[in-house]
C-alpha cells in the first residue's frame, strides 16, 4: 500500500518531566528504540511507507536519530513546527509534502498492528470515506480530557476537543489515529484559535463532517499512550512480556553472584556490579552503571544513569538517581 503518514512528535511533554528535561517525549525509549519509532513501526507493518515526522526546531535528538542511528525501513522526512500550536497548525506544516490520501497519528499513542490495520482496511472500502476516525470508549471521569464524538448509522456527526463531562455527547473518544483524503487539508487555515490557546484539529474535522461528510470510525478495545512516568513503565513491560516471560537480553559487563529474573532487557554499555538482583520486568538503556547490591525489579533506567550501591528501586523510572512520579 503506497501511502504517507504524517506523525505529530512536536510535543515537549511538561507532564512527563523530569524524564523529558533532556528529551522530547518522542524519544522516549522503548525496549532499544523511541517511541515516536514504535508508532512508526505499527503503521509500517499495515504497508505504510513514507513517514513526515513533525517535530519542535530545538529537538536535535530525533533529527541525529532517523539521520545517523535509526535502522528503520520506511523513507523518513522531518519537518518543523516553529510554535507548538495544536495538531491543526502541525499538519499544516507537513501539508506541502503530501501527495494524496494519509495516515496522521500522534507519537505516543500505541495500538495493535491488526488494529491499525483494521483501520486500513476500512479506509480501502467503497464508496471512500473523507476520514476514518479510531474510536474506543471511556470511563466518565475521562470524558473532559480528550475529543468525543457523536454517532448516527455509522458515521460520525459531531466531535468537540475536550468538552466539560456535562456536555459530553457520548462516551466515545477519538483516537489520535486517523486517514484521511486531502480534503482536510482545505480547512486547516479556517480553524481558529481555541480558548486553550491552540488551532484544534478536532474544529477541521468538524467542517470535513459538515462540508463533505462520510467521516467513519473504527472501534478499538484498549490502547497504550505515554502520558506519565508510570505509562512510560507499562508500555516497556509489554514490549518485554510480547518478547515472551522468558526474555533475557544482556548486552553488559557483570560481577559476580549478580542474577537476573526475566524478562529484561539491557542494552549495550552497561556494567553492572557483583551480588545485584535485575528483574523481572526491567528494561535499562545504554551506558548505565549499576553498582554491587543493587535490586531492580519493574523499573526503567534511563541512560547513563548511575544506581549506587545498596539500591532498592520497584515500580520506577530511575535517571541519574531520581526517580519519576508513578
Amino acid at each position: 500500500m503506497k501511502m504517507q503518514a504524517v506523525i505529530l512528535a512536536a510535543g515537549k511533554g511538561s507532564r512527563l518531566h523530569p524524564i523529558t528535561a533532556k528529551r522530547s517525549k518522542a524519544m522516549l525509549p522503548v525496549l532499544g528504540k523511541p517511541i515516536v519509532e514504535r508508532v512508526m513501526e505499527t503503521l509500517s507493518g499495515c504497508g505504510i511507507d513514507e513517514f513526515i515526522v513533525v517535530a519542535s526546531p530545538g529537538d536535535e535528538n530525533i533529527l541525529r536519530y532517523f539521520q545517523e542511528e535509526s535502522s528503520f525501513k520506511g523513507k523518513v522526512h522531518l519537518v518543523t513546527q516553529s510554535e507548538r500550536m495544536g495538531m491543526a497548525h502541525a499538519l499544516l506544516q507537513a501539508a506541502p509534502m503530501l501527495v494524496g490520501d494519509f495516515v496522521l497519528s500522534a507519537c505516543d499513542n500505541l495500538i495493535s498492528e491488526d488494529d491499525a490495520c483494521r483501520l486500513m482496511r476500512l479506509w480501502m472500502m467503497e464508496p471512500r470515506a473523507n476520514g476514518t476516525l479510531t474510536l474506543m470508549r471511556i470511563p466518565s471521569q475521562e470524558l473532559g480530557k480528550t475529543g468525543i464524538v457523536e454517532m448516527r448509522d455509522g458515521l460520525i456527526q459531531r466531535i468537540v476537543e475536550k468538552p466539560k463531562p456535562e456536555d459530553a455527547q457520548s462516551d466515545i473518544a477519538s483516537l489520535p489515529l486517523y486517514v484521511f483524503s486531502r480534503k482536510i487539508l482545505n480547512y486547516l487555515t479556517e480553524v481558529k484559535l481555541s480558548p486553550r490557546g491552540e488551532y484544534e484539529l478536532q474544529d477541521a474535522i468538524q467542517m470535513l463532517i459538515e462540508r463533505d461528510g462520510n467521516v467513519r470510525g473504527l472501534m478499538v478495545e484498549r490502547r497504550l499512550t505515554l502520558t506519565s512516568a508510570a505509562d512510560l513503565l507499562k508500555i516497556n513491560r509489554e514490549f518485554l512480556w510480547q518478547g515472551g516471560s522468558r526474555l533475557l537480553r544482556v548486552t553488559a559487563s557483570v560481577g559476580e553472584e549478580t542474577k537476573f529474573l526475566p524478562p529484561l532487557y539491557i542494552e549495550p554499555g552497561t556494567e553492572i556490579g557483583s551480588h545485584c538482583t535485575i528483574g523481572p520486568n526491567v528494561y535499562i538503556e545504554r551506558d548505565c552503571r549499576i553498582e554491587d547490591k543493587v535490586s531492580l525489579r519493574d523499573c526503567v533506567v534511563l541512560r547513563k544513569t548511575v544506581v549506587h550501591t545498596g539500591s532498592k528501586y520497584v515500580g520506577e523510572v530511575v535517571e541519574n538517581g531520581k526517580t519519576g512520579n508513578t
